[in-house]
């Protein structure tokens, strides 16, 4: 058995979409950091379009994720066997390197998106509170965003908020 939270993220994220309802067929989602994650393959299984993105691995910062196999060098390394078929995966995924700071103008019209455990990795706090906030005009009218983060809930005290991941506290979300 594995206990892991990102396996816990993932189902989060998977579960928020679907009681949304645009976790369906024909529907369009991106994915903002997806690195290797299976998300984008489950849901090309279930027939929907997907944008998975990625930092550009010549960027200073991915090379910690390369490090750690977390990093999608290439759309093949989003792709699962064991939850879609190859054909089904090429025809709906696409891969595009993006800057969470900077969303590009043309990345828009989603009906869901989504980033597990990647705001915290920013630059700081108030950077990772953009992305969400900028993750928003990604979507069509009606559109679902879910996003996953590092969660300090024992204190609220002062924040971690220069390291490489910051942890976020009741205060933030409230704020």
């Amino acid at each position: 058995m594995i206990y892991h939270r990102k396996l816990w993220e993932h189902c989060y994220v998977l579960q928020a979409l679907r009681e949304g309802e645009v976790l369906r067929p024909c529907a369009r989602g991106v994915g903002f950091g997806c690195g290797t994650e299976p998300l984008p393959s489950l849901m090309a299984a279930i027939g929907a379009d997907v944008l998975a993105t990625d930092l550009a691995p010549a960027r200073s910062e991915a090379a910690g994720w390369r490090r750690t196999s977390q990093h999608a060098e290439s759309l093949d390394a989003a792709f699962h066997p064991h939850l879609v078929a190859r054909d089904a995966f090429d025809r709906r995924v696409a891969h595009r390197w993006v800057d969470m700071n900077a969303i590009p103008a043309d990345v828009q019209g989603f009906d869901f998106c989504w980033s597990v455990c990647a705001l915290e990795h920013l630059g700081g706090i108030a950077r990772g509170m953009d992305f969400v906030e900028n993750s928003l005009r990604v979507l069509a009218p009606g559109g679902i965003a879910v996003h996953t983060t590092e969660f300090d809930f024992w204190s609220d005290g002062p924040a971690i908020d220069d390291w490489g991941t910051v942890l976020y506290q009741r205060r933030h979300f409230e704020a």
